[in-house]
């Protein structure tokens, strides 16, 4: 799969999961999918809770999951 298969659509953060993965909501549809964080953001321990505006990668495959890529600075 090559970049420019990914989705990318934007979302809210509902729940905290363990393990790094977190329930989002995606602003079109109001879909819920779980995702988890992408390697850049784990390295740089940025910081994601319930209620930032995150932008998320979904495979064409899988809808059901995501990885979180940017949180928002809202």
């Amino acid at each position: 799969m090559s970049k420019e298969d990914v989705i990318e659509v934007d979302g809210v953060v509902i729940e905290v999961l363990p393990g790094t993965n977190f329930k989002v909501k995606l602003n079109n549809g109001g879909h819920i999918i779980t995702a988890y964080l992408c390697g850049k953001m784990r390295q740089r321990t940025i910081k994601v809770s319930v209620g930032d505006s995150v932008k998320v990668e979904m495979s064409p495959y899988d809808l059901n999951r995501g990885r979180i890529s940017y949180r928002n600075r809202n």
